[in-house]
């Protein structure tokens, strides 16, 4: 399998998953509950998520025309969970669309905009962007298994 077709089977996979997770809220309420340590809502992380991948995958490689607001991605709070998984399926078109035309070589290349310090290549910061994916993936699971009761 192809670098590109890996990367874009990582995130189809990990995006279908927080679908489900935030489907599977038995309280659509805990989404948003945050309690003692728990510092970021499930529903906020939804939101970084999906400001993060339209930022650095939909716009910045498929020239999609998305402006992100970081800031309201930790501020807004109590958007329906339908909104949410709409805004979800939406994320999931918009990076396909935008690795669907990515060539291995392109992997090779520098990414259009500095993400960290310096100059990286696409596949670096895809790569990374499918770790930060599954890093709050596995927040937003546990913060479900701990306060959606």
């Amino acid at each position: 399998m192809a670098h590109c077709d890996t990367l874009r089977a990582l995130f189809n996979r990990d995006l279908n998953k927080l679908k489900l997770e935030i489907e599977s809220y038995q309280n659509e309420a805990k989404i948003w509950s945050v309690e003692e340590q728990i510092l970021n809502s499930a529903g906020n992380l939804c939101l970084h998520l999906i400001g993060n991948l339209n930022t650095y995958i939909g716009a910045a490689l498929g020239n999609s025309s998305y402006i992100r607001h970081r800031e309201l991605e930790f501020s807004l709070k109590n958007i329906p969970r339908s909104e949410l998984i709409t805004k979800i399926e939406e994320t999931i078109r918009g990076v396909n669309a935008a690795l669907s035309n990515l060539s291995e070589e392109d992997l090779e290349h520098e990414f259009p905009i500095i993400v960290f310090q310096g100059k990286d290549s696409t596949g670096f910061i895809l790569t990374h962007l499918t770790t930060h994916l599954a890093y709050h993936l596995g927040q937003i699971n546990y913060h479900r298994r701990l306060l959606d009761t």
